[in-house]
């Protein structure tokens, strides 16, 4: 009996002992269930958290890069293009180009908030921008998906302002030397208006004729401003070359720069900001803005040597106010093309941009003898055109895919790709820039010189703007003419 009962204590034993196991066992098979139910909550909270912080991250970096952008655009009027012109005048004359910089950076900048902003990038019609967002009501911190979806539409707005400074103050270089203050910011106030406002809406603002990159009519590639800043402004700056007339004494008189040393400081300050310029159009810190900075250098410096290696076969000797012009004129021509080309092609467009732009200011001007003090138009007007048609043959969709169809397979952006037609949208781009530049300028002129008149006395002009127009000298040198 012992014998049997044994095993069978044993067992009862056994099966109490394991009894809790048993019991404890249950909710353990429970638990994998309510995992399965819990986890998939789990992994979508982490992957929103990691999705929202890659976007926090972006979007900063992005900001980051476009506010270091606009503070190189401005560096690139005050101190660059102030000192750029400053050099290139008499020094009876130098405070008053510093003035018509500095001038812009202030008043450009009060129009724009109240009225240039909404006209350039609000919803409009095809050549203008509405005013719903007149003193930049609606431009808040939250971005305009519609241009700039990772930055706030304030950093964009401020990005653009830099750009609508800088142009106005171009135009001052052909008129240097001659023209009254007050005329001054009378004009280019209402030139901003009147000029630059449509030709930006046009070609970057929603709804605009020019468009790529938002279905416009006639898609131009335009980066960074090759038509809305450098065409206009190159070629109202030889209209209002040739509505002032020449200086006194000009071309019988030698009016050499006063100071090349300043500049060739402020040429140095150009080419640092436009960095900021072209690389900036990226709106973005990403590969685009790369290729834009690349390219904006190889640009600047094939044009120094297409400039120099042309004044040296002409003239004997390459200047050194030769080779900053050619700097000038490089960054010019790849302004458009900038975030459309490859390298090799920027150094190309360099090249040529230089020893054009080279002929232009010396054998062009020449024979029509139209006095453009700074060369606005020969650098500007000049380089802006001959850049914009060649973004037309050297964009490259590998670089910038701007192109998609229905399907959103990316079609060919230059000629050189096959996508002859684009040549003709530049054309179109390059003749609106040409023709708004000329009627809208020669018409404010008009009004101005009815006005109030344009141009300075001849005393005054004898005088020097610095004296006559703000009653102080650059330089207090004794010897100073």
């Amino acid at each position: 009996m012992r014998g049997h009962r044994l095993p069978r204590l044993t067992l009862l034993v056994f099966l109490l002992w394991s009894m809790p196991a048993t019991m404890w066992a249950a909710p353990r098979r429970a638990a994998p269930v309510a995992a399965v139910l819990i986890a998939p909550v789990i992994h979508v909270s982490q992957l929103e958290v990691a999705r929202q912080a890659a976007a926090s991250a972006q979007t900063s970096g992005d900001n980051a890069w476009m506010l270091t952008s606009c503070a190189l655009v401005l560096l690139m009027t005050g101190p660059g293009l102030a000192l750029f012109y400053g050099g290139l005048v008499r020094k009876k004359n130098v405070l008053g180009t510093f003035m018509q910089s500095f001038a812009m950076m202030a008043v450009i900048t009060v129009v724009w908030a109240i009225v240039g902003y909404s006209l350039a990038f609000g919803s409009g019609h095809s050549f203008i921008g509405g005013l719903h967002n007149m003193f930049l009501r609606g431009v808040g911190l939250q971005p305009d998906p519609a241009y700039a979806p990772t930055v706030p539409a304030q950093t964009y707005m401020m990005f653009q302002l830099m750009f609508a400074i800088i142009t106005p103050a171009l135009i001052t270089g052909a008129f240097a030397e001659r023209m009254k203050f007050s005329a001054m910011l009378t004009f280019l106030t209402l030139w901003s208006i009147a000029v630059y406002d449509p030709m930006a809406h046009m070609v970057w603002g929603k709804g605009g004729l020019l468009n790529a990159s938002l279905g416009g009519r006639f898609p131009t590639l335009d980066f960074a401003g090759g038509t809305v800043v450098h065409i206009t402004s190159g070629v109202s700056a030889l209209v209002c070359a040739l509505y002032l007339g020449k200086r006194l004494g000009y071309p019988r008189e030698n009016m050499p720069p006063h100071s090349v040393v300043l500049s060739f400081i402020g040429a140095c300050l150009l080419w640092v900001g436009w960095f900021g310029f072209n690389a900036g159009s990226a709106l973005a810190a990403g590969t685009l803005a790369t290729s834009a900075f690349v390219n904006t250098h190889f640009g600047a410096a094939a044009a120094v040597v297409g400039w120099s290696a042309a004044e040296w076969i002409a003239r004997g000797k390459p200047s050194a106010l030769g080779a900053i012009s050619g700097a000038v004129a490089g960054l010019v021509a790849i302004t458009p093309a900038s975030g459309f080309v490859s390298p090799m092609s920027a150094l190309l467009i360099g090249l040529i941009a230089g020893a054009f732009c080279f002929w232009m200011v010396t054998v062009v001007k020449a024979r029509f003898g139209y006095d453009d003090s700074l060369d606005a138009f020969g650098v500007h007007g000049a380089g802006g055109t001959i850049g914009a048609l060649l973004t037309g043959i050297f964009a490259s969709s590998a670089i910038n895919p701007i192109f998609k169809d229905a399907a959103g397979k990316v079609l060919p952006s230059g000629v050189l790709e096959g996508n002859f037609h684009q040549i003709l949208n530049q054309c179109v781009g390059v003749l609106i820039a040409w023709a708004l530049a000329i009627v809208g300028t020669l018409i404010i002129l008009k009004v101005v010189d009815t006005v109030i008149g344009l141009r300075v006395s001849e005393e005054h002009e004898t005088q020097g703007l610095d004296l006559s127009q703000h009653g102080e000298e650059g330089y207090y040198w004794e010897t100073s003419a």
